[in-house]
């Protein structure tokens, strides 16, 4: 009897363990990272017929499900075409997880902290006649959404690789829906060796890699919302309002900066037309927010650039969506909150909204949760490889962001620091994510106060 207890009370503690919406998060990844790990271990996936050591699959695999980019070998020549495949479908199961999964928790918390306002602002789902959206509908609008996208991006790139690079149908319809997965799920892997530089000059891929870039990354709730009032900004709720602000502003500063620092560097954009110079800014702007696909040799940008990129990848795109980072509104609100201290205010007002003081906490939460783990694993890089401290300090961002841009260190990095990548790909990733949601689930009210005693700060 106590031999059959004891499994019993072993899959009840397991299954208690599971019923915690953070714990399904981080194991549902894990799963899907273990399963393709394996997969491209086998000697089918390689286009030589040999098995891939563990690192190279393990590095691929969380790469693809954390949508980020980075890579140790050439994905369209080690790879074969059912490698390629499993990494498609990586992507798209992490592209659909992270966006399902965040939805479905701001319904949760919405749930928790009773407020009705719009997914991720308020954190609970609603329609335009305020009726609230329960998780399976939540589930069933993301992948619509997400299909909808890809297939749409997909079109044009095949018409596209069809018309002016005379590709076979076949070989056309295959690089415009791994692309149009890829960039909507901001992957950032791509098929040819130097990624998209061969396009730097063609504004039809281009801006439409880009622009499914920039919807992927908006994020569903912001999608959502924008499909039933484009047309009335008024009724936007305050995420939204932020996501899309904010997204705009960076998108033209990032832009700006980029172009400007690299203009006359004829190693990247220098030798382009002015036009030419401006679209291949553009589009890196647009990657630096979680994308990874590159149109001009990251390795070749000047430091400076490299700089600005790092802090564009840090702040990444929008909730709920397909990109890393820290998030777009944890960072304006960072910025209200400064605003609010500086003027002395005890509350924090955005458009006409007061933030919560919970809401304050998890922002600022996030942002040292980001920061902590980018000093700590740019250190233990400089301190066991021999790289300097720009491209070690990109590359740590670009994991953490889920980026994918590389100076083209990753390859040559030592194993423990590729394992570390590894792990810095996962936690920014979830990171994030979980840290918001587990401190909005888990708000609990004090039965008693402590006396109060200031600190000097600053």
């Amino acid at each position: 009897m106590a031999s059959m207890e004891a499994p019993v009370g072993a899959w009840s503690r397991v299954a208690q363990a599971l019923s915690h919406p953070i714990r399904v998060v981080v194991a549902s990844f894990l799963a899907a990272i273990l399963g393709g790990t394996a997969l491209l271990m086998i000697p089918l996936a390689a286009a030589s017929g040999e098995s891939t050591d563990p690192v190279t699959a393990l590095f691929t695999a969380t790469s693809a499900v954390c949508v980020t980019g980075l890579v140790l070998v050439d994905t369209g020549t080690y790879w074969s075409g059912f490698g390629q495949g499993v990494i498609l479908v990586l992507i798209q199961m992490g592209g659909l997880g992270i966006m399902t999964l965040a939805s479905v928790l701001a319904v949760l918390i919405g749930r928790r902290i009773g407020v009705r306002a719009s997914l991720l602002s308020g954190a609970e789902a609603r329609r335009g006649s305020g009726v609230a959206m329960n998780a399976r509908e939540v589930v069933v609008g993301v992948v619509r959404t997400s299909l909808l996208f890809e297939a749409a991006v997909a079109l044009i790139l095949i018409v596209r690789f069809l018309i002016t690079y005379d590709e076979a149908p076949g070989r056309a319809l295959y690089l415009g829906v791994f692309h149009a997965v890829s960039a909507f799920n901001n992957a950032g892997f791509g098929l040819y060796a130097d990624s998209l530089e061969r396009f730097a000059l063609d504004p039809v891929i281009s801006l439409t890699i880009a622009g499914a870039i920039i919807c992927g990354g908006l994020g569903f709730p912001v999608l959502w919302e924008l499909r039933r009032l484009w047309r009335r900004p008024r009724e936007w709720s305050l995420h939204t309002r932020m996501t899309v602000a904010a997204t705009a502003a960076l998108l033209g500063v990032s832009t700006v900066v980029i172009t400007f620092a690299e203009w006359g560097n004829d190693a990247t954009m220098g030798t382009f037309s002015g036009p030419g110079k401006l679209l291949a800014g553009f589009f890196h702007a647009v990657n630096t927010r979680t994308a990874g696909f590159n149109s001009v040799p990251i390795g070749e940008m000047r430091s400076e650039s490299l700089l600005a990129s790092d802090v564009f990848m840090f702040i990444g795109a929008g909730s709920a969506g397909t990109a890393g980072g820290i998030k777009v509104t944890t960072f304006v609100l960072m910025g209200y909150i400064m605003w609010a201290e500086l003027r002395g205010e005890r509350q924090v007002i955005a458009s006409r909204r007061t933030v919560p003081a919970d809401v304050q906490r998890q922002a600022l939460t996030v942002a040292f949760f980001g920061v902590t783990a980018i000093a700590v694993s740019t250190w233990l890089l400089l301190s066991t490889s021999a790289f300097s401290l720009d491209v070690v300090l990109f590359e740590v961002v670009s994991a953490f962001g889920t980026v994918g841009l590389s100076t083209g260190i990753t390859a040559s990095l030592p194993t423990h620091g590729q394992l570390l990548l590894t792990v810095l790909m996962f936690v920014g990733r979830l990171g994030p994510l979980t840290v918001g949601a587990s401190l909005a689930l888990r708000t609990r009210p004090r039965r008693f106060e402590f006396p109060e005693e200031r600190t000097i700060v600053g």
